[in-house]
């Protein structure tokens, strides 16, 4: 059966396959050759493990607290998971005022990019005297860090709406917030995700800073109790949960975002072939 007239061809499997290999191969093949050469380094100048440890010795370490890091992994992931909904909400939420209001805009889009001055390190104890030890300081620290790009990208993405389109839509008799749910919304979907890619690849990293300062468990208190045994093979252990822990994040959020707005996905695919 031929295709009809103007319509693309599906690729074959075997032509994914060679895309998908063309694509990840390279970077896997450059962690494979770093972890291979820490290892030889390790080995022929015989590094002390207190200063840094083989990779073949974190890996030992990784079967000795295999058992204690699931709980230690379920509290960070769902301390990250709900700092990030609640900057995406709160993110959206100040991203509308702004877009909306120009004296919003003018009061707070300033204040808001000092507030990114703040290290968190110096906040996150404060957040623990005033909350406590228990998950509500993660949880803030998290949606503090997460926030920002959140509404940064989805202020660009409503203001640079089509004002072509806009300006259609008022025209027929549309009030602002009819404005806003059927053209500014959607065309800030793409900066919104952005935003929240950003986001969530700083969400775990977020709680554990919330973790290292004070809590009854995580990720960050994992660490807290490798460094005061010296165990440094152990912190490298909880270094690469957190980077992976980050990656399958970033990872959901990319696929949340192919869901929500496949139109952009599938004009960059088209794109690529030509």
């Amino acid at each position: 059966m031929t295709p009809a007239p103007g319509a693309r061809a599906r690729p074959s499997p075997l032509a994914r396959a060679g895309h998908y290999a063309a694509e990840y191969l390279p970077p896997a093949a450059l962690l494979v050759a770093l972890v291979a050469g820490w290892e030889l380094w390790v080995r022929a100048f015989d590094t002390k493990p207190y200063v840094l440890p083989a990779p073949s010795r974190v890996w030992d370490a990784f079967l000795e607290t295999r058992g204690v890091l699931p709980g230690h992994i379920r509290t960070t992931m769902a301390e990250s998971l709900l700092g990030l909904f609640f900057a995406a909400l709160i993110g959206v939420g100040l991203a509308v005022v702004i877009a909306l209001v120009p004296f919003v805009r003018r009061v707070l889009y300033p204040l808001l990019i000092v507030s990114q001055t703040i290290p968190m390190i110096v906040l996150a104890p404060l957040l623990i005297v005033w909350f406590g030890f228990g998950m509500t300081p993660k949880v803030i620290v998290v949606a503090l860090v997460g926030f920002f790009p959140i509404v940064v990208s989805t202020v660009d993405g409503l203001t640079n709406a089509d004002r072509e389109l806009v300006g259609l839509v008022r025209s027929m008799g549309a009030r602002r917030l009819a404005v806003l749910r059927y053209v500014m919304l959607p065309s800030a979907l793409p900066g919104f995700f952005a935003g929240l890619k950003i986001a969530a690849a700083y969400a775990v990293l977020g709680a554990v800073i919330g973790e290292y300062m004070g809590g009854s468990s995580g990720l960050g208190l994992f660490i807290t109790r490798a460094q005061t045994s010296f165990r440094v093979d152990r912190v490298f252990v909880a270094v690469v949960v957190v980077a992976l822990a980050s990656m399958a994040l970033f990872a959901a959020v990319h696929i949340a975002a192919r869901l929500a707005t496949p139109w952009i996905y599938v004009s960059k695919s088209e794109e690529g072939t030509k």
